[in-house]
């Protein structure tokens, strides 16, 4: 059976660029049309589309807020939801998919592209613009450098030196003695450092240290 589409968009040509991208696909069918959010809102409890293709920037209610009332109305719909977007932008991306869509896709990506989104929400899995996914990891990389920069910095003064002395594959014994402090000490020490670093094994801990130049 075909995927019935609907589309949301308040510009014209482009919509009908869609919808008859969408005709020559046997695959799936042009379920109906909306020219803004609200139509769009209401379009999804008439016509229950299998995926509702949505500009992001549309009069009167915008893509996400419709998206968030959609899935609102119809808790119990298997309604996908792509977002449409010019913009190549992380905080969109992620406004997106907190409204419940599960895909986002750019304007200018190609019939191919359109077609693998609607094919893979359809799968009920995301679906992220392949050009939109390097701005998402370097975002994510950088968040990641940020955590561990702050992890390192929770640690104190005599954290840093007991991890210093784990990285150079010294036991706790032997740090206890380097530090003139009690083994049971050096062992909650590192049980602290574990929990600031998320660390769960002396593997990591060592991987961490090194990592971080200790």
């Amino acid at each position: 059976m075909a995927a019935r589409i609907l589309l949301a968009d308040d510009h014209k040509l482009f919509i009908e660029g869609l919808a008859e991208l969408i005709r020559k696909r046997p695959d799936i069918e042009l379920a109906g049309q909306a020219k803004d959010g609200l139509k769009a809102i209401e379009q999804a409890e008439k016509l229950k589309p299998d995926v509702i293709l949505m500009d992001i920037s549309m009069p009167d209610l915008n893509g996400i807020k419709a998206a968030k009332q959609i899935f609102a109305k119809n808790p119990d719909s298997n309604i996908k939801i792509i977002m449409l977007s010019m913009y190549n932008s992380r905080e969109l991306i992620v406004e997106s998919l907190r409204a419940g869509a599960q895909g986002y896709i750019l304007k200018e990506c190609s019939s191919e592209e359109l077609y693998e989104a609607i094919k893979t929400v359809m799968m009920g899995n995301y679906y992220i613009a392949r050009s939109s996914l390097a701005v998402m990891v370097e975002d994510y990389l950088r968040l990641l450098k940020a955590d561990e920069r702050n992890s390192a910095r929770l640690l104190s003064e005599r954290e840093r030196e007991v991890l210093k002395l784990l990285a150079e594959g010294k036991n706790a014994k032997e740090i206890a003695y380097d530090l003139s402090i009690s083994k049971n000490t050096v062992d909650v020490h590192r049980r602290h450092i574990m929990e600031k670093t998320g660390c769960s094994s002396m593997a990591g801990l060592v991987r961490y240290a090194i990592r971080e130049g200790y």
